[in-house]
């Protein structure tokens, strides 16, 4: 029918309250909505990036991860670091096609366990972008083997994909998986690159055999396709271990000697071995003392002060890779300086021996910028060695007296003191020595770890400079 020029009928009070009650009802529901999906986004982020490094990598394809892969352990614990090395520089004859249709199987030593891991890459000395297609984690089925435990053997995924890209100088953490981490055991972090990308990032003085495969082997169990052995780390510079043992991580900063150059390849008797060995030992036994993981961040030829060649630096200085390898490493306590014995023989003018201890003291005051505890060993001698000169022995005898007086670290160890001929205190024991007279033999190593005061990780960082 036409209209008939009536107004509408008012609603009663009624029906206001009714339609009041209702749109009321609707905006509770819509803001316990929001709040769940707020708080699902921020667990998710937790768990992806909880040591607050940031994903740095492109994932490649947005695949559906493996059956036995998860962005997140299914039980809880603390992140902490469960092996670790510095890069170093650009792998030689790798400038042009880096690696590219050949499976990297790195074989890795972890201290601690734990029911998670997960991996950064690293592509801080490539000249273009690094696609990983694909990557993986398992437990090795014995020492220095490139066979999986059966059943262990896990797909890494990069925020939910099975590969990623990483720039130029840039480096990426993977998403975390369940896995099993037995302590004091191998681990193999595999990844297979499909195209030319170089150079190869690296760490040459391993110490560790690891293995490559040609085509993409990354799930491959058995280890048969890895017949080519090379003694470096590439691309991966840390595992990460959820852990329910350790509530930290202990870095051990330093060159060659923190590196292990002379110890047994494959032995994993490296004094930052040895030390994490005696320390899980004490804190089966009862002792009390800071449940701590211990990385090694050892570089051969390191100084504290000089850098090396090359745009980025390959082997840059302690004081320019510590944020990089020592405060970016996930929630470590405490850190050990075993560094300055290079800025003496690798000089080819005289040391200042007071630069030295400067460049020193920087190290300290960055790591308390940042709450770390800071542990500091006396340089041992290096009478005999190639370079050895009594005026550079001199600059040594200085800035160990300079650590002695306990101005320049929270606490120090004495390894000077402890490793030196007690008939020539210019030259390492005999029965320390590696025979280059400049590095320790597994024995000396083995001394080092013995002599380091554990009780010395306890504390924050107070050292009066």
């Amino acid at each position: 029918m036409g209209d008939t020029g009536s107004e509408p009928a008012l609603p009663s009070s009624e029906e206001k309250n009714a339609s009041m009650t209702k749109r009321h009802g609707y905006a509770v529901l819509s803001a316990l909505v929001a709040l769940v999906v707020a708080l699902s986004a921020a667990i998710y982020v937790s768990a992806r990036a909880d040591d607050g490094s940031p994903h740095r990598g492109t994932p490649a394809a947005a695949e559906r991860p493996h059956r036995d892969s998860s962005v997140a352990p299914a039980s809880a614990g603390t992140w902490v670091g469960g092996w670790a090395t510095a890069p170093v520089g650009g792998e030689p004859g790798t400038e042009a096609e880096g690696l590219a249709g050949r499976s990297v199987r790195n074989v890795v030593h972890t201290g601690v366990g734990g029911t998670g891991a997960r991996i950064t890459l690293s592509n801080l000395y490539g000249q273009s972008p690094l696609t990983i297609s694909h990557a993986s984690l398992a437990v090795a089925a014995s020492p220095n083997s490139p066979t999986a435990v059966t059943g262990s053997m896990r797909r890494l995924t990069f925020g939910g994909a099975s590969g990623t890209v990483i720039p130029a100088g840039g480096q990426v953490v993977s998403d975390a998986v369940r896995l099993t981490v037995p302590r004091a055991t191998d681990m193999l972090v595999t990844t297979y690159s499909p195209t030319p990308s170089g150079p190869v990032t690296y760490h040459p003085r391993a110490r560790q055999m690891s293995y490559v495969a040609d085509g993409d082997r990354t799930e491959d169990a058995t280890g048969t396709p890895y017949t080519q052995q090379t003694p470096y780390w590439r691309y991966v510079t840390a595992l990460d271990v959820l852990s329910n043992e350790a509530t930290g991580t202990a870095v051990i900063f330093g060159d060659s000697i923190t590196d292990g150059v002379t110890s047994t390849i494959g032995a994993n008797r490296r004094w930052p071995d040895v030390l994490s060995g005696r320390l899980r030992a004490a804190l089966a036994g009862g002792a009390a003392l800071p449940h701590y993981a211990v990385v090694n961040e050892g570089i051969s030829g390191n100084q504290v002060l000089a850098d090396g060649l090359g745009r980025p630096a390959e082997n840059q200085s302690g004081i320019g890779r510590f944020g990089r390898d020592v405060l970016s490493r996930t929630d470590v306590k405490v850190v050990v300086i075993d560094l300055g014995v290079n800025d003496i023989l690798r000089n080819p003018r005289l040391a200042d021996p007071d630069r030295i201890v400067g460049g020193l003291r920087t190290l300290v005051r960055d790591a308390h910028a940042h709450g770390l505890r800071v542990v500091g060993a006396t340089l041992m001698p290096f009478g005999g060695h190639l370079g050895s000169t009594p005026a550079r022995e001199g600059v040594r005898e200085r800035v160990n007296a300079e650590i002695r007086t306990g101005h320049v670290f929270d606490a120090y160890v004495d390894f000077d003191k402890a490793l030196r001929d007690p008939t020539d205190v210019h030259r390492l024991s005999p029965r320390y020595d590696s025979g280059d007279h400049l590095h320790p033999s597994d024995r000396g190593f083995q001394e080092m770890a013995d002599v380091f005061d554990l009780e010395s990780l306890k504390g924050a960082g107070q050292a009066e400079l």
